[in-house]
């Protein structure tokens, strides 16, 4: 079996082969966006709305009661506001850097993100994109060009396939 692979030299690193690849079309980034989009509000919103459900109900049950069957004002709006941005920093950070660049959309899209210089995204890397991406208005900077996530963070996203 050693005997038919070829010189450690002559291997191709996957990871070369990526970095090689070209920028992801405007397109495909708004395919990512709209299929991370809707998985964070169907899957990851229901299942962090639960959690934050019986946290609240072990720690603050009268909070919760006046949330859930009084007036829906601020406290209401300002807790789906939260969870909604946690949601946002955690699935981000933890899809591309535990996942090596891919989010679900990404995956899907066939893109990947990596850093300018071709490397993997470190965790700085992945977090501060995270950070970028709840700024107002940021998703309107794609239609300038280039995302604020990606300009600020020195990262891009290209096509793997």
């Amino acid at each position: 079996m050693e005997e038919n692979m070829p010189p450690v030299e002559e291997r191709v690193n996957l990871f070369d082969a990526a970095v090689r690849c070209t920028a992801a079309s405007q397109g495909q980034r708004v395919l990512n966006w709209r299929i991370d989009k809707l998985f964070m509000r169907f899957a990851l919103s229901y299942a962090s709305g639960y959690a934050v459900g019986y946290l609240l109900l072990a720690i603050a049950p009268d909070f919760l009661m006046e949330i859930a069957y009084g007036e829906r004002g601020w406290r209401f709006w300002t807790l789906a506001y939260i969870v909604g941005i946690f949601n946002y920093i955690i699935y981000y950070t933890i899809c591309e850097k535990a996942f090596r660049g891919y989010t679900l959309g990404k995956l899907l899209s066939g893109t990947r993100a990596i850093r300018n210089d071709g490397a993997e995204l470190t965790f700085k890397d992945a977090i501060l994109r995270s950070l970028s991406r709840i700024v107002p208005f940021e998703v309107l900077s794609a239609l300038a060009g280039r995302p604020w996530h990606d300009s600020w963070t020195d990262t891009t996203v290209v096509k793997t396939r």
